[in-house]
C-alpha cells in the first residue's frame, strides 16, 4: 500500500509538506502542488484508502484509527521538519494527525476547529442526496455527477467519508505546540471566521486566520496563491 505520493521527489528537502486531501478526494488533489512549491520543500500527498491506486481496500470511516495509520506510516519519514496541511475533512485528520506526530507547523483549511460540533446526517441519504451535497460546494464537476459509471466508483467513498466527518468526535487531548494557521473562503458555507478561530484554543504556539475569495473549495480555484499563503506561513 502507498500512503503517500510524491510526484517529484526531493531527498535534500528541508521539510516535507504532507497534504490530505477532502471527502471524496484523493492524493491526486494536490498534483500542482508537488513542483509548484520552492526546491526546499517536498510534497507528500495522503492516499486514503478506498480511492484510487487504493480502491481494492475498504474506506475507513473512523478519524482516530485512520489518523493511529497515517502517523505509523509517517514515522519514517520524520526525519526532517514535516507540515500538515488540510483540507476540509482532511483538516480533522491533518490535526487528529498532528497529535500523534507533533509537526512543526499545522494547516487547516475549509474546517471549523476539530473541538467545534459539526452535526451532520449526510451519510445516510440516498445517492441523490449525497450528490446534491457535492453540488452544493462546487467540488465536483456536476456534469460528472450525472454519470453513472462516475456516480458508482464515487459515491460510496463519499458517503464513507462523510460517516466519518460526522461521526467524528474530538477527545480532550493536549495542546499543541506548533503554530496553527487557518485559510477559509469568505463564501464557505460549511464555515466562518468565528469558528475557524477557535482553531488557536488547540494550539500554544502562535494563530492566524487567513480568508480569501471564493467558497468552500477556494483552493481550487487560486491554487497558486494558496500554494504562496501556505509556504509564507512555514517560513515565518
Amino acid at each position: 500500500m502507498t500512503w503517500f505520493h510524491t510526484l517529484d521527489p526531493r531527498p535534500d528537502a528541508a521539510l516535507r509538506l504532507f497534504c490530505f486531501p477532502h471527502a471524496g478526494g484523493a492524493a491526486a488533489a494536490y498534483r500542482e502542488w508537488h513542483r509548484a512549491v520552492p526546491p526546499g520543500v517536498e510534497v507528500r500527498a495522503v492516499q486514503y484508502p478506498g480511492r484510487a491506486d487504493r480502491m481494492r481496500e475498504a474506506p475507513v470511516a473512523d478519524a482516530h484509527v485512520l489518523a493511529d495509520q497515517i502517523a505509523e506510516a509517517m514515522r519514517p519519514l520524520l526525519d526532517r521538519p514535516a507540515v500538515l496541511f488540510g483540507h476540509s475533512m482532511g483538516a480533522v485528520l491533518a490535526y487528529e494527525t498532528a497529535l500523534r506526530v507533533r509537526p512543526a507547523h499545522l494547516i487547516v483549511s475549509g474546517r471549523r476547529a476539530a473541538h467545534v460540533p459539526r452535526p451532520g446526517r449526510v451519510h445516510l441519504g440516498t445517492e441523490d442526496d449525497l450528490a446534491a451535497e457535492l453540488r452544493r460546494l462546487g467540488g465536483t464537476q456536476p456534469e460528472l455527477l450525472d454519470d453513472p459509471e462516475v456516480r458508482a466508483y464515487i459515491l460510496p467513498i463519499v458517503r464513507a467519508d462523510y460517516h466519518l466527518a460526522e461521526s467524528y468526535r474530538h477527545r480532550p487531548a493536549e495542546p499543541l505546540d506548533c503554530p496553527i494557521t487557518a485559510v477559509i473562503g469568505d463564501s464557505d458555507p460549511e464555515v466562518d471566521p468565528s469558528n475557524a478561530g477557535d482553531w488557536a484554543e488547540l494550539t500554544r504556539g502562535r494563530f492566524e486566520l487567513h480568508v480569501l475569495p471564493g467558497g468552500h473549495f477556494y483552493l481550487a480555484e487560486r491554487p497558486a496563491e494558496v500554494i504562496d499563503l501556505v509556504v509564507g506561513a512555514v517560513s515565518r
